[in-house]
């Protein structure tokens, strides 16, 4: 199966946020016009003004960092594209808050059991044959959906072919290793809050040749972790049959 992504062009963009509500239905979210990725917002469309509007949500790395650094393995890259999260595996350790490179996942920290937050690329429309649902909603073609390597190639060729139009870059061709959102632009990415000191080797290599040299140190903190949320959530079953067993004595008095 080919990975699919998306290409961002940020010239075609014209701020209307379709995107944003299209992936606020798909997903369930509660409207609203937000400017950060937060627990209620997995894409959003910042204004830089002049008429500039960048599009943020999860890169979908080609290696990504989160699963890299995830203790229990509740993120995963798939064969087609989306890096995908596991709520019912997540300890609430947020490393992979922490590890990001381009800072996407959220956390919701007013639930009572919180988990991590971010956009999964629409992976059950994908499984459909389906574009995510962003890309369908875009009126301009500012966010087009296909094959990654197609999608390389189309902003190459618009590269070539109006290179006044462009800075001579394709963001997340080679960044962390290479992501599955790509992204064009006009204005240099460094004024956009795009990171751009990242290095082209994938980053969960340099975690890996860390973590490999201190390989103990890594086991007994995993065993230590899902210990906690052991423990942690057998008080909690304990909890709730100590006030039933209360509250069953209660009615048998």
């Amino acid at each position: 199966m080919a990975r699919k992504a998306m290409l961002i062009d940020i010239t075609l963009c014209v701020g209307c946020g379709l995107c944003r509500e299209a992936c606020k239905e798909q997903n369930g979210l509660p409207a609203g016009e937000e400017t950060k990725l937060n627990a209620n917002a997995y894409t959003v469309v910042q204004d830089y003004g002049n008429d500039v509007f960048v599009r943020r949500l999860c890169m979908h790395c080609e290696e990504p960092t989160c699963a890299s650094v995830c203790p229990v393995g509740a993120f995963t890259k798939t064969a087609d594209g989306p890096v995908l999260y596991d709520e019912a595996k997540c300890i609430g350790c947020r490393y992979c808050m922490q590890a990001c490179p381009f800072q996407v996942p959220t956390y919701t920290w007013n639930d009572p059991t919180p988990r991590v937050r971010k956009c999964i690329f629409c992976s059950d429309r994908l499984a459909q044959g389906l574009p995510t649902a962003c890309s369908e909603a875009c009126p301009t073609g500012a966010t087009i959906f296909g094959d990654r390597d197609e999608l390389i190639a189309e902003a190459q060729k618009r590269l070539r072919e109006n290179p006044e139009n462009y800075v001579s870059h394709i963001y997340g061709l080679q960044e962390a290793g290479g992501t599955s959102v790509l992204f064009l632009s006009a204005i240099p990415f460094d004024k956009l809050g795009f990171p751009t000191n990242l290095p082209n080797q994938p980053l969960p290599m340099l975690t890996w040749n860390a973590l490999s040299k201190i390989p103990n140190i890594v086991a007994v903190g995993g065993t230590a972790l899902y210990g906690l949320w052991w423990i942690i959530n057998r008080r909690d079953e304990m909890g709730k049959l100590h006030a039933k067993l209360k509250e069953m004595d209660g009615r048998e008095q």
